[in-house]
């Protein structure tokens, strides 16, 4: 099996002006490398048949991707309309400023198949394409944004995948998120 960082994940999870929400202490090209000499820890079934989950334990010194939120930290909470892409719609994200989670246990990384990369106009020579990781506290998925899911409803078209909205994993979601954030440096 053969892994490929898509650009669309490159440029995500290893931006030209490296920040300290991304992964550190790794290029680009260690990272894919990485992934396709060490097999992971457990394999999980993404929300769709073409996507897979790889757990991986962190290598890096990245840190958690969500902090819980708090009566003490609620204050550092911010929100925008965002876009991933140029040629996606924005749409409303919130994170937080001014606070450091520890450094993740896992790396649980994203994966495509190739037949739905080249469904998204994103073909790829490898069997799978990383699409983003998750940096987390535990070997298990963090629950997709429920705007994310939304996105991927709407079909290739709008940035998603087509799948259709599981309103019981959208309500998981929101559960999740109404107390967590991402957060920013």
């Amino acid at each position: 099996m053969s892994i490929f960082l898509t650009p669309f994940a490159r440029t995500r999870l290893f931006p030209r002006q490296p920040r300290g929400n991304t992964i550190r202490d790794c290029t680009p090209e260690e990272f894919e490398r990485h992934l396709n000499e060490h097999p992971p820890l457990r394999v999980l079934d993404g929300y769709a048949p073409f996507c897979k989950l790889h757990v991986h334990r962190n290598w890096t010194s990245t840190r958690c991707l969500t902090v819980p939120v708090t009566d003490a930290n609620r204050h550092l909470l911010r929100s925008a309309y965002e876009a991933r892409a140029k040629e996606e719609l924005p749409v409303l994200v919130r994170w937080f400023e001014g606070v450091e989670p520890p450094v993740a246990d896992y790396l649980v990384v994203i994966l495509y198949s190739r037949e739905q990369l080249a469904k998204e106009g994103s073909p790829i020579e490898a069997d799978w394409g990383v699409v983003g990781c998750l940096y987390t506290a535990t070997p298990e998925e963090i629950p997709m944004a429920p705007i994310t899911m939304m996105r991927n409803a709407l079909g290739v078209e709008e940035g998603g995948s087509g799948v259709p909205l599981d309103r019981d994993a959208y309500r998981r979601a929101v559960e999740f998120w109404e107390d967590n954030a991402n957060w920013r440096p």
